[in-house]
């Protein structure tokens, strides 16, 4: 069980404006960040003031100019630390993950001879897959492949993964098998950054893409990219855009307001690093390595918001003050790892007979929990043989208490609306 003092989470929630109550004034429990989390009180405040005051754009004397190109730098940097890349040049923006991988994926496509193949995995979001299926589509490559994974377990079947791999494969996910054929190692950290530590020099991948409005900040998102990954491949520009990194892969003006909200939210972190260190293991300690300043405040916090996410993910399944676990409700069907280890605190069910939005509607008119009845883009649903389903998605912010209010919520969905 992570440590948590008593005073810990009502700061970390003073900072969120929405953690109690959504903008109508109705108290609520916010199970929606895999769609979009909270926004920081700090990361808004601080967008708004980059886009009042420093309007003007790049590459002017003016002292407005000159802050917009000191909010990205400082941007560049702070995302840089988070993911404890080598240089802050090494940072792309973005307007969202999908234009980052289309971005990636016909820069690669270029290079291709037409007899490559892609191998990606059936986990995926389609921001990924759709821009590998393109390259097949377009005949850039000769084959898209997908890695299956066992619906009963959600792991992934590393032999299935290694069989399709072949001398002419330019995609995948684990790095060894990559390098073992020369491939990219690419890696969808959109559902990974908000939970876990990322480091990339750690993961030695040639690309990384997150986004930004999953890790409490607004729309928009941000690519990291090998030195000579990015300076090696080229991508679809304009002519006049710059042909040095990280400017080639950056299409219009670049937002100020993203970079300065995204600030915000390192920031933020940073102080969540100071608050938890004194709690965080000997093992944990030493997974701090010579980190120092921002960053090692940085991988704290995240070893810290990791291990507390999987006191939540054990709440979910043990239950919480008499109420059921999950796996514990009659007629509710959980996909993926049945394990609180195996996962992060993000949980897609189903309750038997019943109309998915009808579940979603229920929990919020009958209890104020917010989940979200979709498809969410993911390719694994087909895996299972579902088109859509429901998903509660938890972050740092969440309490048990939540916890508990969903699944004595979710028992009496069950209870009402099974067939």
């Amino acid at each position: 069980m992570a440590l948590v003092n008593e005073k810990l989470l009502p700061s970390i929630r003073n900072e969120f404006p929405r953690a109690e109550t959504d903008g109508s004034g109705r108290k609520r429990v916010f199970f929606d960040a895999g769609a979009g989390s909270l926004v920081l009180r700090k990361a808004a405040e601080a967008e708004a003031d980059a886009m009042v005051n420093y309007s003007a754009n790049v590459g002017a004397p003016s002292w407005e100019s000159q802050k917009v190109e000191e909010t990205i730098r400082e941007g560049r940097a702070s995302v840089r630390d988070l993911l404890n890349a080598p240089s802050e040049d090494t940072i792309v923006i973005g307007e969202s993950a999908t234009s980052l991988f289309f971005r990636l994926t016909y820069a690669i496509g270029k290079e291709l001879k037409k007899d490559e193949n892609v191998v990606t995995t059936e986990y995926e979001h389609y921001a990924n897959v759709s821009s590998m299926l393109e390259l097949e589509r377009r005949g850039v490559v000769r084959q898209a492949r997908l890695a299956k994974f066992d619906p009963k377990t959600g792991m992934l079947d590393m032999d299935h993964l290694a069989s399709l791999l072949g001398s002419k494969t330019n995609l995948e996910k684990v790095r060894k098998l990559a390098r073992d054929v020369g491939a990219y190692f690419v890696i969808d950290a959109v559902h990974l950054v908000p939970h876990v530590p990322v480091d990339v020099q750690q993961l030695d991948c040639d690309f990384l893409i997150f986004s930004a409005y999953k890790v409490f900040s607004r729309r928009g998102s941000f690519m990291y990219g090998k030195r000579d990954a990015l300076q090696k491949l080229q991508p679809y520009k304009v002519d006049p855009n710059p042909d040095k990194i990280p400017g080639k892969w950056e299409w219009g003006t670049v937002d100020q307001g993203q970079f300065a909200a995204f600030t915000a939210v390192v920031e933020y972190l940073s102080w969540l690093g100071t608050q938890t260190l004194s709690m965080l293991s000997s093992q944990q300690q030493q997974q701090l390595g010579k980190l120092s300043g921002r960053q090692r405040n940085l991988r704290a916090a995240m070893l810290w918001v990791e291990d507390y996410e999987k006191s939540l993910s054990r709440a979910m399944f043990d239950g919480v003050n008499g109420s059921p676990g999950i796996l514990d409700i009659p007629h509710v069907t959980l996909y993926g790892p049945k394990s609180a280890e195996n996962r992060s605190p993000t949980f897609i069910f189903s309750i038997d007979g019943a109309d998915y939005r009808d579940t979603a509607k229920f929990l919020w008119d009958k209890h104020s929990v917010a989940t979200l009845p979709d498809d969410f883009y993911s390719r694994a649903l087909q895996t299972y043989g579902i088109e859509k389903a429901v998903r509660a998605s938890l972050v740092h912010y969440n309490t048990v208490q939540e916890i508990g209010i969903f699944l004595n919520g979710l028992a009496d969905a069950a209870k009402t609306l099974a067939k």
